[in-house]
């Protein structure tokens, strides 16, 4: 049976953002993940290469020490493992700072056209276009995150000083500064607003409902990440067992190569999941944007009213 079109545009409060999110999600979740690989297949290549390159020069630093005649390695060998780790490390930032930019975009236009069409009934190109005609304002978005987050690690360190209510407020202001980048993203994106007037815009809707904003980016992001647990569950105990084997039995992980291949693959499976779910929290903020923004400007209940009155007439 076909699924149900999920009004977005309407006041929900807290609990009912939470229902509508997971049954988004349900309808969802086969659609997006083949729009997400579809769109991502180059990078998760590079995340592949990425982990390769981290894994060989972890492990060749946990066994630097002494090979298997008890001689200590070389100083060349301590520069290659360095580098392995160097190069991945940079690799992965760059790749992970675009593909984080793209997968926002993605899953905001996702959810943008889900509302245009009312329902599942767009291909996923329509989606790949919206993005792509918005990368320039979407990475200019990106570049103005670097003075919010410096701000955001500033109020933290004073946050640290101060003992057990320092903690609290600091993750108050964490989910907050969450919803206030989601949804100020979402506004540019659906409204086609510039960047500035899109920031502007989330900090209103935010602010004037603060605690709502800031519990549904709590609630929806440990239950995101209980998912994401979950889901690493299997693979996380297979690659333990194998651990444990090559701990009980020395196995000479530096030159195994089914070694290589298991934790570069348990790695990578976990970057791939990290920018999956940055994916998901971004339809939590999407999902809030249309209850907001519904919330203060009554534009479809507007509507409604109106079309109402034109049937009575």
């Amino acid at each position: 049976m076909k699924d149900k079109y999920i009004e977005l545009r309407i006041n929900r409060d807290f609990g009912d953002i939470l229902s509508v999110y997971f049954e988004f999600l349900r309808q969802n979740i086969k659609k997006f993940t083949n729009v997400f690989l579809s769109y991502n297949g180059i990078f998760l290549i590079g995340l592949l290469i990425t982990s390769y390159l981290l894994v060989s020069g972890f492990i060749g630093m946990v066994t630097q020490g002494t090979n298997a005649y008890g001689v200590g390695s070389s100083a060349s060998s301590d520069d290659t493992f360095w580098a392995y780790i160097l190069t991945g490390s940079i690799l992965f930032f760059l790749i992970f700072l675009f593909v984080a930019g793209l997968n926002f975009s993605l899953s905001s236009s996702y959810l943008i056209k889900y509302e245009e069409h009312k329902g599942l009934d767009f291909d996923k190109k329509e989606v790949w276009d919206h993005t792509k005609n918005n990368l320039g304002k979407t990475l200019i978005f990106i570049l103005l995150l670097i003075p919010v987050y410096i701000g955001f690690f500033i109020v933290a360190i004073i946050f640290a000083f101060i003992p057990l209510l320092g903690m609290f407020a600091q993750y108050i202001v964490q989910f907050a500064l969450t919803a206030w980048i989601g949804v100020s993203f979402f506004s540019m994106l659906s409204q086609q607003k510039d960047v500035v007037e899109g920031y502007g815009e989330g900090w209103r809707l935010v602010i004037d409902n603060f605690w709502r904003s800031v519990g549904v980016n709590f609630i929806l992001g440990l239950l995101n990440g209980i998912l994401a647990f979950i889901i690493l569950l299997v693979p996380s105990i297979l690659v333990g067992i194998y651990t444990f084997h090559v701990v009980e039995n020395n196995v000479d992980i530096t030159n195994s190569v089914v070694s290589t291949v298991i934790y570069t693959l348990g790695l990578c499976m976990l970057l791939i999941l990290m920018v999956y779910a940055q994916c998901l929290s971004q339809f939590v903020n999407g999902i809030l944007f249309y209850a907001l923004h519904e919330k203060t400007y009554n534009i479809n209940t507007r509507s409604k009213i109106d079309q109402i009155g034109q049937s009575d007439q």
